[in-house]
């Protein structure tokens, strides 16, 4: 007999056991309904128009389906019950070939985060006494079931997905996918997903990520298909809609200190405060193909910028740049990940600072004094940047829409600088960061290098910055004069 989701979920010995409150996930069992084509009540019609724009309830199962919602609202949870139910309660094997599998694949940004559905999942099954009975094969990334279906982690590249015959993909945040292959692979991993979802009717695409930009493949759904009759269910939710058990003081103390933060994070609203920092063809235009690292040359003028690490939860980077005519060019770019031991790799730092006649490196000026003494040691000096890291993109960013550097063939390095966001400031100063989740040290390292050699070809307004007094360095033209004697 066929079971649906909402009946595995209303059994205390199927799925209900793991459901605390089941009152308290009402706002999920109207989504699971629509997404599986179950009729929704009309007293929740109204509720069901606000999450998804206006539309009224198709009474059809949807073959894809993506979820905007908050931060802890119950996302992952309810789509590793829907990764459990499409595994358990449904047949595949008619359309499967003699020894082929059906998957259902979790798809991450990286393992670690697609090992939270999987634990999810691992427990559903493990703790119930007939789900367990279908377990097959137990490994760290994947379950096979006697149904001849495998469970399966995987992280969002395209390369990796391809071959599967799949009955389902879950997809994880996928806003925030990042890759060394681009800023946001969502669009090719989708491109190689939807294809192996094709083999078998009813199986199912389902995305759930909190939002972030209006760019990138959530925000082209979300505008495609919100608030329309579609073949693509878009449902779109504050946090406290989906779960009202959280405290709502704490979401107003989030709101009423970054509104435009808080209002991504909690009430599921795109950014407008946000915009790509560095546009894609400029970027491109100004990486040398093919040119990963370029040797010192005698009698050529380098310049160092070094992002420090204390070794446990930021990588370390150094970047190494000098003047060619009328370019700045990117020589070297080296990053150091987490976790490392900080005084090797200062050493090793000044190693390569040596090999390319340099005597005094910049770095962050919020490193603290370590680095300057740990450099020291290597009889290497160290010089906090007149500048915060902010300035240093907004300075990098007319030399790489000038075309005035060369920047290295480094798929981190590009990656990186693809991923910086800026931020319009009241105070007419906007702010670039990289984006949650991300990181930025070789990107901060080479934009340092680049703006510092290139000091010269800055706009006049732009290239003096005053800090604080106490540094030995108070205008970038300071520096300048240590490494050159004066502009060029």
């Amino acid at each position: 007999m066929h079971i649906n989701i909402i009946q595995t979920i209303h059994d205390e010995n199927l799925l209900g056991k793991y459901f605390k409150d089941l009152s308290t996930w009402g706002a999920w069992l109207v989504f699971l309904r629509d997404l599986f084509g179950l009729s929704v009540p009309r007293r929740e019609w109204l509720f069901y128009r606000k999450c998804t724009g206006g539309s009224f309830p198709q009474g059809k199962k949807y073959r894809e389906a993506w979820v905007i919602a908050g931060r802890r609202s119950g996302k992952s949870f309810i789509a590793s019950v829907v990764a459990v139910y499409l595994a358990c309660f449904r047949d595949y094997r008619h359309w499967l070939s003699a020894g082929e599998r059906a998957h259902i694949l979790l798809v991450a940004a990286d393992r670690n985060q697609a090992q939270v559905l999987m634990n999810y999942i691992r427990g559903f099954l493990k703790d119930n006494r007939m789900l367990a009975k279908m377990i097959e094969a137990e490994r760290a990334e994947s379950i096979d079931l006697t149904n001849r279906v495998t469970i399966q982690i995987a992280t969002s590249s395209y390369r990796a997905l391809r071959g599967y015959t799949l009955a389902a993909a879950i997809c994880d945040e996928v806003a925030f996918w990042r890759s060394d292959d681009g800023a946001n692979p969502a669009t090719e991993v989708l491109r190689s997903l939807r294809p192996a979802l094709a083999s078998i009717p009813h199986s199912m695409l389902l995305c759930i990520s909190s939002p972030y930009m209006r760019s990138g493949p959530v925000w082209d759904i979300y505008r495609k298909h919100y608030g329309r009759v579609s073949d693509v269910l878009v449902w779109q939710a504050p946090t406290l809609t989906m779960n009202p058990t959280l405290d709502p003081d704490l979401i107003a103390r989030d709101l009423e200190a970054d509104p435009e933060a808080a209002r991504s994070e909690w009430e599921a609203e795109f950014r407008s405060d946000l915009e790509t920092f560095l546009p894609l063809e400029a970027l491109q235009s100004v990486v040398i193909p093919g040119r990963h690292e370029l040797p010192p040359q005698a009698g050529v003028h380098y310049t160092a910028f070094v992002d420090p690490s204390g070794g446990r939860g930021d990588a370390a980077a150094l970047a190494i740049a000098h003047i060619e005519g009328e370019k700045v060019v990117l020589d070297l770019a080296r990053r150091w990940p987490a976790p490392h031991n900080p005084q090797a790799v200062i050493e090793e730092m000044a190693r390569v600072l040596k090999v390319y006649g340099i005597r005094r490196v910049v770095g962050d000026r919020y490193a603290g004094e370590w680095p300057r003494q740990e450099f020291a040691r290597h009889q290497i000096g160290y010089d906090p940047a007149p500048q915060d890291k902010n300035r240093i993109y907004l300075d990098f960013l007319p030399l790489v829409l000038s075309g005035r550097v060369e920047l290295l063939d480094l798929k981190r390095l590009a990656n990186e600088l693809r991923d910086l966001v800026r931020r319009p400031r009241s105070t007419g100063r906007d702010l670039v960061d990289h984006p949650p989740r991300g990181q930025d040290d070789l990107a901060n390292a080479t934009a340092g290098a680049v703006t510092l050699a290139g000091v010269g070809m800055i706009k006049p307004q732009a290239r003096v910055r005053w800090i604080s007094t106490e540094s030995p360095w108070r205008r970038l033209s300071d520096l300048h004069e240590l490494f050159y004697g004066g502009y060029r």
